[in-house]
């Protein structure tokens, strides 16, 4: 009890920092992109503001709307962060950096991150707001829509790897990354759009579109409520790009460097490519974001899985 208890505070307090380290990361990247200076004031090169924006955050009035449905609105920001939080379980950082390695593993991330769409249209259903319900229902329908590229592309490498152990799929590519398999990197393009989409970014950040939904579901939340929203999008950005790193990247494995070193250097470039690309690219319509889900990417992970599980049985 007291090693999964130290392990807990451990992965909560890995949470705490990596998605204050982001959040300054993703503001210094789009002052990059935009030819801006981002956040210079607090600490060298504003490496303390995500300390401040704490610390404003937690002095915030927690305002109460009227009308809205009190559990599902106050429950909501839990049920978002949560699941996140329940996913560090199985995540191998290095060859012994893992709370516990369950034989189901990769079954068990994508189940629990899936829980996350419950939060957020909690959020949007209590919130007793327009804009607050569309945002969730945008949410809901978008993830439900790309979880089925992305469980088929994680199914592709389940096949090849022959275990659902996210240790054993990181073992099995000991020899070579999945990544530098033809029918497999395909399956990384598909897993890294769908997980875009799953994680409400750029250019598939419908549920929160600020020029038509002003925040989205989270526009009745204020305070500490607010905060964990962003932490539970960041650290999301976080388990894909880990899970993305397993997959297909080969984990922790790599020369000279620790194992935990690999596996965060591959974890945060994929998170960079995340932020590059938000400021990059315009904000698909809803109609556009729904049928290149249904029209394209599940018909092309559905056809790269028959013909790779072909080749593999014959």
């Amino acid at each position: 009890m007291i090693s999964m208890l130290l392990k807990g505070l451990a992965a909560l307090g890995f949470i705490a920092v990596s998605a204050m380290f982001l959040i300054w990361l993703e503001r210094k990247v789009s002052a990059w992109i935009q030819n801006r200076l981002g956040p210079m004031m607090t600490g060298f090169q504003g490496t303390l503001q995500p300390i401040a924006d704490t610390i404003k955050l937690l002095l915030k009035e927690d305002i109460v709307p009227n009308g809205v449905d009190f559990i599902s609105w106050w429950l909501a920001p839990f049920f978002v962060t949560v699941p996140v939080v329940m996913a560090f379980l199985v995540i191998p950082f290095s060859a012994k950096w893992i709370i516990l390695d369950l034989n189901v593993g990769a079954l068990y991330i994508c189940s629990v991150t899936s829980l996350c769409v419950l939060g957020i249209f909690m959020a949007g259903w209590g919130s007793n707001n327009k804009y607050s319900l569309l945002g969730g229902m945008r949410s809901a329908a978008q993830i439900i829509s790309y979880e089925v590229p992305l469980l088929l592309s994680v199914l592709l490498v389940v096949m090849q790897a022959g275990t659902l152990s996210m240790q054993g799929i990181v073992h099995a590519q000991h020899n070579e990354w999945y990544i530098f398999k033809p029918h497999l990197a395909l399956a990384f393009i598909i897993y890294f759009i769908a997980a875009t989409a799953e994680v409400n970014r750029v250019p598939f950040d419908i549920p929160e579109a600020e020029s038509e939904l002003v925040a989205g579901y989270h526009t009745e939340y204020t305070g500490m409520k607010f905060a964990m929203f962003f932490v539970a999008e960041y650290t999301n950005m976080f388990i894909i790009s880990a899970i993305g790193t397993t997959l297909f990247l080969g984990g922790w494995q790599g020369p000279f460097l620790p194992g935990i070193v690999w596996f965060l250097l591959k974890a945060y470039g994929l998170i960079f490519l995340l932020m590059w690309i938000r400021w990059t690219l315009p904000r698909l319509r809803m109609d556009q974001m729904m049928s290149f889900a249904w029209k394209v990417l599940t018909p092309l992970a559905l056809l790269n899985l028959l013909v790779s599980g072909w080749f593999m049985v014959n």
